[in-house]
């Protein structure tokens, strides 16, 4: 059985993530460094089949946050510092999904799949 279209771009949309999540953890961030390193995400995940659209918002209290907590003047790039939204269009399907966190776990879910 072949995948339907909206499956494939919902699993276009789970390597999009995976692909932002695993190549720019551990990115070292700071609040200076911090809109050039979003938009460099977005721009490179933005390369993607299929991507129509990457967004990434850093959250920049958190990011303060642990820089006052540690003793250097950046931190390591986690999902705990970005909200990100991400549209994948396949087919004439659309998907729209996010990372937010979700206590201490930036979740990334799948907000809307249309036609």
């Amino acid at each position: 059985m072949d995948p339907t279209d909206d499956q494939v771009a919902c699993f276009e949309a789970g390597i999009k993530f995976g692909s932002l999540y695993h190549q720019f953890a551990g990115t070292p961030v700071s609040p200076e460094s911090a809109d050039s390193l979003a938009r460099a995400i977005e721009e490179a995940i933005e390369n993607q089949p299929h991507c129509e659209e990457v967004q990434v918002s850093i959250r920049e209290e958190a990011l303060r946050a642990a820089i006052d907590a540690g003793d250097a003047d950046y931190v390591e790039f986690t999902g705990e510092f970005a909200d990100v939204d991400v549209v994948v269009e396949y087919e004439g399907v659309t998907v729209e999904t996010a990372m937010r966190m979700d206590g201490d776990y930036p979740l990334m879910a799948i907000e809307d799949v249309r036609e």
